[in-house]
């Protein structure tokens, strides 16, 4: 799989109608926060100097309440921080993939990629978490996986990837499993599920299969 990455990781492409403030007390962010510290731990979250221009990477979030349209996710560039407090998290109150805007509070501005999350949510009701993560062995196993996957020409944080994601859902590719593959998007894969632990567990278990795939390829 071959291309050429010119864009900047992290940068906010929707319209962005942000409050600043404080997240309500009775938000809870700790299962949240402990699934996003172990994908940091894993560096399928975070920031590596000589990747992506240096800047963060991967954002979590979850629905506020089940079927509600309001969700939490990761603000963006918190990738460098090894674990988050509620000021490094947004509440996405309104996302309109039509109008590629956005409106949301909380201390810290949501992740880039927050438009992509709200069209997964759009979906399906039953759908809570979405953990997009960038995963160098399994979006390389794209084909051999057989994963749905988005076109090469779509842009990451767009109304084109939403509006990408909106066909994945509707040809059917996502009813077997909740994952998938950003070809224009260096890396970027997206697991969803009714629960943050389906969605996480399913992303572990499809690396676990690309990992096999690199390692038959060293057997002689």
């Amino acid at each position: 799989m071959e291309n050429r990455f010119s864009e900047l990781e992290g940068v906010i492409k929707y319209r962005l109608d942000h409050q600043h403030a404080e997240l309500a007390a009775d938000i809870d962010i700790s299962e949240l926060n402990a699934w996003r510290s172990l994908f940091y731990r894993l560096r399928l979250i975070g920031q590596i100097t000589e990747k992506y221009a240096g800047l963060g990477f991967g954002n979590i979030s979850r629905r506020l309440v089940p079927g509600g349209q309001e969700f939490l996710i990761s603000g963006t560039q918190t990738g460098h921080l090894p674990v988050l407090n509620k000021q490094h998290f947004a509440l996405i109150e309104t996302a309109s993939q039509e109008r590629n805007a956005i409106k949301s509070r909380g201390a810290s501005q949501p992740s880039s990629e927050a438009l992509t999350h709200a069209s997964v949510y759009r979906q399906h009701s039953l759908i809570a978490a979405v953990i997009h993560v960038h995963c160098p062995e399994l979006w390389l196993q794209t084909t051999k996986l057989n994963l749905a996957c988005t076109a090469m020409e779509v842009p990451y944080g767009t109304p084109e990837m939403a509006n990408a994601v909106a066909k994945l859902f509707e040809s059917g590719r996502l009813q077997q499993a909740g994952l998938f593959s950003m070809l224009g998007h260096e890396d970027g894969i997206v697991a969803f599920g009714a629960t943050l632990t389906e969605a996480a567990c399913l992303l572990i278990e499809q690396l676990a299969k690309a990992i096999a795939i690199e390692q038959s390829q060293l057997w002689p």
